[in-house]
């Protein structure tokens, strides 16, 4: 068991991607920067948010590829605790939504590609963590659920914006951005 992929265990993860993709590649530059208020992001906002946020945990743990998009990012901080953070903000909203969806596919290729090739042993391995002062033992599996459950999080504060706007994303709305079906029963 401890040899399977880890893109059986997390199979599902790409129909939600394809959903926040499909959700977000139709929609104006005045859809991306609406804001419900002021105070709160906006639909644009937060798909960049997805993609940097799986940048950035998928660095801290090492996954293939995470680097190489990490190099296409110029604008880094560092916390108090000497973590690495992306300046969200010094990454422009498009004004289409194209830079967007490149970024929501080149993070999800990094996250099939992570998947695909960690197994389901690799998840109990860990990575030092300092936060507020404290040093943990992250371990993969609690750095992928972090971000799984970030996508999902997100993506229905997406689909609650569209319907606020009066966009149907009916993949990412309706369906709860989970597009992939089961199997089939073998019907005797």
């Amino acid at each position: 068991m401890s040899e399977r992929p880890l893109s059986e265990v997390y199979e599902g993860w790409e129909g939600h991607q394809i959903s926040l993709v499909n959700a977000i590649a139709p929609l104006t530059s005045e859809q991306l920067l609406w804001r419900p208020a002021e105070k709160l992001f906006s639909v644009g906002e937060m798909a960049r948010h997805i993609s940097l946020g799986r940048i950035v945990w998928f660095l801290r743990m090492g996954a293939p590829g995470c680097a190489e998009l990490a190099e296409q990012i110029d604008a880094w901080y560092e916390d108090g605790d000497g973590n690495q953070h992306i300046v969200e903000s010094e990454i422009p909203i498009a004004a289409t939504a194209v830079d967007l969806v490149h970024w929501l596919e080149i993070t999800g290729e990094m996250v099939a590609n992570t998947l695909e090739s960690w197994t389901v042993a690799d998840l109990a391995k860990t990575y030092r963590h300092k936060w507020n002062g404290d040093v943990y033992d992250v371990s993969r599996q609690w750095t992928i659920w972090r971000i799984l459950t970030h996508d999902i999080h997100h993506g229905g504060q997406i689909a609650l914006m569209l319907g606020m706007q009066g966009i149907e994303a009916f993949e990412l709305g309706g369906l709860f951005g989970h597009i992939t079906l089961p199997p089939l029963a073998d019907i005797e």
